[in-house]
């Protein structure tokens, strides 16, 4: 596609006398390593050498290390645990080469006369307003979900952001005066607001801002230089080091390196269902993951017809599990949901549901304002079980973890506008009784019928059969279905240790495991033991 319109531009441009509004002398890229980037890198440069055009491939400095500086020359040595990866290049912050100088000045912009004029339908923006509604105009605003979530009264989204590089270093310089860039190892795992985590990823994939310039601003931070602004000498920890929030800011670029390294080195495999791991599960069958598909019946035996049901849920936020609908909704409606609540999400498709997880990988593709090639696929896989995530299988239970980070409900009651006057006074404080009364929040099912009567939910589909009905009892800490500190996401990256499973419950998570691929749960059956 992208030779094809080359091939029509040059036509018009490319001659030597060129039209009176301009000629086309080279085309430039920046180097990406998906496999369809580099295909579009390869039709361009032979556009280019047949029409006589010079063609550049730019080296991409959007990442945290050089790539002339990492510890190996082959990417087939490029250690398949991240971890291995981190400890070769420690420590992080005397790694990054300096940032490049700012150019003096730039090109200008071409006239407004030398733009064609555009054949019908087309027509050309005379303003950034008009630009971005054409842009929209061929997209169908329910994305084509049956049941598209709306707006709730008085949420706001959590990424309220434009683009471009001046809102990237306003951002910035907001997160190291705010104190929000030193907290961050103490608040990523928020859902709701601004400045829990550093949101710096959209403006990262599309390089408005590099992983360098972030490192640099923090050094100058850590440092106390006297050149920075004067809100930046306000701030807690100005001219101490690098304290815990910086450090786990280099950590998280250095993942998103990580992950672009991945996709160089295993390639198309970054799309298959069986992960970078698809060698290890061609070799054992046995143990190979089985998997609903929508197009076709797979390993699991399930009817095709009956998954794409349950995926229509899924994304239009249906499921009956409070923290997965929130953060679906919230997905749709603003184009950004959290770290914690992606991770989730991740899971439960793919582990309590059994779901293909590239069809959640392709719907984040399609709803990320912040979509980045190598992150989101190669995050799904981590998740997954199929990655490079050396404790494969993970689960997360979502009642659980919604304990843990949305302690008084108020994420889900944020974007579950239906579950609003659910009667949680007093959860906060916690205790038995505290968390007792947040669970028909995190499940609705779990709801009295006269709450679900007062609360018009009586025959809702997803509060009445929920795709399925994860078991929690109240005080029980121990066991399977991670809960705690797992820190490695899906979309962006994160990744610390977790707590891991309670072996004693083994068997029966793989009983469960294998009732769950055979298709949809019926109620009262469980998806995991209760943690």
């Amino acid at each position: 596609m992208v030779g094809d319109v080359l091939q029509d531009l040059l036509a018009k441009y490319g001659s030597s006398e060129g039209t009176p509004s301009g000629r086309i002398s080279a085309i430039w890229m920046t180097a990406e390593e998906g496999v369809e980037e580099k295909r579009e890198q390869r039709d361009a440069r032979n556009v280019a050498e047949a029409n006589g055009v010079e063609f550049k491939l730019w080296r991409d400095e959007k990442f945290f290390i050089d790539d002339r500086d990492l510890p190996f020359t082959d990417i087939k040595d490029l250690a398949d645990v991240y971890t291995t990866f981190r400890k070769s290049l420690e420590p992080l912050r005397s790694r990054p080469r300096a940032t490049l100088p700012v150019p003096s000045s730039l090109p200008p912009l071409p006239p407004a006369e030398s733009i064609p004029p555009q054949a019908d339908p087309f027509t050309s923006p005379e303003s950034l307003s008009s630009m971005i509604d054409s842009l929209h105009k061929p997209l169908r605003p329910s994305m084509d979900v049956e049941e598209p979530p709306k707006w709730p009264s008085g949420a706001k989204s959590g990424h309220p952001f434009s683009g471009g590089e001046f809102s990237a270093r306003k951002r910035l310089s907001h997160l190291i005066s705010s104190g929000a860039m030193a907290d961050y190892k103490d608040t990523r795992n928020g859902l709701l607001g601004e400045d829990y985590s550093t949101k710096l990823s959209a403006w990262l994939a599309l390089g408005c801002v590099t992983a360098r310039q972030v490192h640099a601003s923090l050094v100058a931070y850590e440092d106390g230089n006297s050149d920075v602004p004067d809100a930046w000498k306000a701030a807690p920890g100005f001219g101490k080091g690098e304290n815990p929030g910086t450090a786990a800011v280099r950590f998280e670029l250095l993942w998103r390196d990580y992950m672009r390294l991945c996709t160089r080195k295993f390639g198309p495999r970054l799309f298959h269902v069986d992960g970078f791991r698809s060698d290890e599960a061609s070799e054992n069958s046995d143990g190979k993951r089985k998997w609903r598909f929508l197009d076709r019946s797979g390993g699991a035996g399930d009817d095709p017809a009956k998954t794409r049901q349950v995926v229509e849920r899924f994304r239009s936020g249906r499921t009956g599990i409070g923290l997965i609908d929130a953060s679906q909704r919230e997905l749709f409606l603003t184009g950004y949901t959290s770290n914690r609540a992606r991770q989730n999400v991740a899971s439960f498709l793919s582990s309590h549901l059994g779901i293909d997880w590239r069809v959640g990988a392709e719907w984040y593709e399609c709803m990320l304002t912040d979509y980045d090639l190598s992150n989101n696929w190669g995050n799904w896989q981590y998740v997954a079980g199929v990655g490079n995530d050396p404790r494969q299988g993970r689960k997360f239970n979502p009642v659980k973890q919604a304990l843990d980070y949305d302690k008084g409900g108020e994420y889900i009651k944020t974007w579950v506008e239906e579950l609003r006057d659910v009667d949680v006074d007093g959860a906060q404080d916690g205790g038995r009784k505290g968390e007792e009364m947040l669970m028909g929040l995190f499940q609705a099912w779990r709801l009295p019928e006269k709450e679900k009567e007062r609360l018009s939910l009586k025959g809702v589909e997803w509060v009445e059969k929920p795709l399925i009905r994860i078991p929690f009892a109240v005080g029980n800490k121990a066991g399977g279905g991670f809960g705690g500190d797992n820190r490695r996401p899906s979309g962006r990256g994160r990744g610390y240790r977790g707590r891991g499973r309670g072996g004693g419950r083994a068997k029966r998570l793989g009983e469960v495991d294998r009732a769950a691929k055979q298709g949809l749960l019926e109620e009262g059956e469980s998806s995991v033991p209760a943690s």
